[in-house]
């Protein structure tokens, strides 16, 4: 499911990206926050289902797992792109390795030789911890989505937050195989800036701040 919020400038290449999924029979469910630029509009012929959602991003994915027929979630950032066989890769990659979720790496889409640094650093950061991050396409079983209590509704770090309950319940599946998202956040504040701002956002999350201040500071 894609959570979107005024993405019409890249909505449709987004979901034409899914139609060959959805030929082999999965489901592509868009959720709006309340886009004012006609991205619902745009994403209707081409999604399965276009929900309306209260705004943020994990209040809409809540809403999107509620409405969502299948046994496994995908959660896919309207910036991200999954790879062509994304659907073999995480069906065949769950069942054999009886996992409940997992994710995928990265691969940015900017030409800053620092991006390929933070590229292999979000993937090593992932294995490390077993911690993953909604740009890496997040995916689980719906038995584990009830179990962990879906996406805490926390303006900020809900990726964070739910992968962390995950855990709890079982170690991630980690494809190597990656997924092209934007660097667009990367290159406008600058590379090793928008580096340091993550890395102090993480830790204060973890050292128990207030989310809603994260977020003010992440804005």
């Amino acid at each position: 499911m894609v959570p979107a919020l005024n993405e019409a400038a890249g909505m449709r290449a987004a979901l034409a990206a899914l139609q060959p999924l959805r030929a082999r029979g999965h489901e592509v469910v868009v959720v709006d926050g309340g886009s004012t630029d006609g991205t619902a509009e745009l994403a209707a012929p081409l999604a399965d289902r276009v929900v309306a959602s209260a705004r943020g991003r994990a209040v809409q994915q809540n809403a999107g797992a509620a409405a969502a027929s299948g046994d496994i979630l995908l959660f896919l950032h309207a910036d991200t792109v999954l790879p062509c066989d994304a659907d073999a890769l995480v069906l065949d990659g769950l069942r054999r390795s009886g996992r409940g979720w997992g994710r995928f790496d990265v691969r940015l889409t900017g030409r800053h030789p620092l991006l390929r640094v933070v590229e292999r650093m979000i993937g090593l950061r992932s294995r490390l911890t077993g911690i993953a991050t909604g740009d890496q396409a997040i995916f689980v079983r719906r038995d584990w989505f009830r179990r962990a209590g879906g996406f805490p509704e926390l303006p900020l770090m809900e990726d964070v937050a739910i992968t962390r309950a995950l855990k709890r319940l079982g170690p991630p599946l980690a494809l190597r195989a990656p997924v092209t998202t934007s660097s667009r956040r990367w290159e406008t504040a600058g590379v090793i800036r928008t580096i340091l701002l993550m890395w102090r956002l993480r830790w204060a999350y973890f050292r128990g701040a207030d989310p809603s201040e994260l977020a003010r500071r992440y804005r």
